[in-house]
């Protein structure tokens, strides 16, 4: 019976595995994780922070997720924003960045699906100046900001499904 729930957990997953395009990043399965213990899935130095996630257990809410900064002093040069609010896609100029399936160990039918998209900014390098050196000052960026002339972030979004069957309790 339980051979039969896997495969047909499998065939329901497969329509959904071929929906996303390749990932950049290329991982190794992550490995069955227990009820209640907490998990970092992959840390995205460029956003300062950490995706953390756990198994609860818990038949409404199965999969509990966090984004926690990993250091109060560390200064991002990304953006990590909401991906329901963002809806990235391949059309909309974002690059599916990685694919991470968490199976839980207590219910084999059930994952957890993170997907970490990744919007790159076009920044050009500062010109050079005479002498042939890119010099960036201070006086002339804080003019910039305060004009709103701002060079654009890259950008990361995160979205959370559990897929596959509930476990009965």
């Amino acid at each position: 019976m339980r051979r039969l729930l896997i495969l047909f957990a499998a065939a329901v997953a497969a329509p959904v595995l071929a929906a996303d395009p390749a990932p950049e990043i290329r991982r190794a399965p992550v490995p069955p994780q227990a009820l209640g213990v907490a998990h970092t899935l992959r840390t995205i130095p460029e956003a300062c922070a950490r995706l953390q996630g756990e198994f609860s257990g818990d038949a409404a809410a199965p999969y509990r997720f966090a984004v926690v900064r990993t250091s109060p002093g560390c200064r991002p040069r990304a953006r990590l924003v909401d991906a329901a609010q963002a809806r990235p896609s391949p059309a909309s100029g974002w690059i599916l960045n990685d694919l991470i399936r968490v199976p839980s160990a207590a219910c084999a039918t059930q994952q957890a699906v993170v997907r970490v998209w990744r919007q790159p900014a076009q920044v050009a390098p500062p010109a050079l100046d005479p002498q042939g050196r890119a010099r960036v000052y201070l006086e002339d960026s804080l003019q910039q900001a305060r004009a709103g002339r701002l060079a654009p972030l890259p950008a990361y979004a995160v979205s959370l499904q559990v897929e596959g069957l509930p476990c009965p309790r």
